[in-house]
This record gives structure tokens, sequence and C-alpha cells, in this order.
């Protein structure tokens, strides 16, 4: 079993900046790999990143990358979702998600095993 926690959420104006922590626990081969995924009100869940947590190696979704930087504290089990120059669009509840192994982008949902609550982020002037 894994237990996924998600915090950082909140609200900010577009332009602005958040860091999404993931706090991991648990069977360590379960949680290998690490997506991130955001679901908008009325909207399918999509992937947004997804890590190998030993390599560090990550593809991120074409919407994000060179806005999203997805990092790591091993020491802590703690993946983060750096998010720079946030969008109205990139508004919704952020989930981590965890997995034994790499994923095609982009990924499905039973892709992952274990999930997170989420933690919700609002973009708006």
């Amino acid at each position: 079993q894994v237990q996924l926690v998600e915090s950082g959420g909140g609200s900010v104006q577009p332009g602005g900046s958040l860091r999404l922590s993931c706090t991991a626990s648990g069977d360590t081969v379960s949680r290998k790999f690490i997506g991130w995924f955001r679901q908008a009100p009325g909207k399918e869940r999509e992937g947004v990143a997804h890590t190998n947590t030993r390599d560090g190696a990550t593809v991120y979704d074409k919407s994000v990358k060179g806005r999203f930087t997805v990092s790591q504290d091993g020491a802590i089990d703690t993946v983060y979702l750096q998010m720079n120059g946030l969008e109205p669009e990139d508004s919704g509840m952020y989930y981590c998600a965890a997995a034994r192994r790499w994923v095609n982008w982009p990924p499905q949902m039973s892709d992952y095993s274990f999930w997170g609550q989420g933690t919700p982020v609002t973009v708006s002037s």
C-alpha cells in the first residue's frame, strides 16, 4: 500500500507561482514513479508530469513544459511540482499518483495504483 498526501494549493493571480508537494509513504516499489494530474470542473483528469523518483527523469505535458518543474527531496519522500507563469487554464484540482513503471504519454489513470486526495489551484485575477 502507498499513501500520498498533496499540499500547497491555493489562489494566485495570472503569472503567479505555486509549489505543490506530494509526500509519499508505504511500499517503495509501488511508488517508484510519481505522476501529477489535474482536473478542472467538468473536464477529464489529465496528466501534467510523470517522474522517476530514482533518477529524476521526467516527462511534461506540452501545455506546461517550460513553466512547471518537478523536483524531489528523497530524504522526506516528497515530490514537488513548481508551477510558474500560471494561467487561468491551469486552475483545477491537482493530484499526485503512484505507479510501478514508466508510462507512455499521455498517461491513463489506470497506469497508477494509488492516488492522493488532491489540492486545489485557482488562477484568477
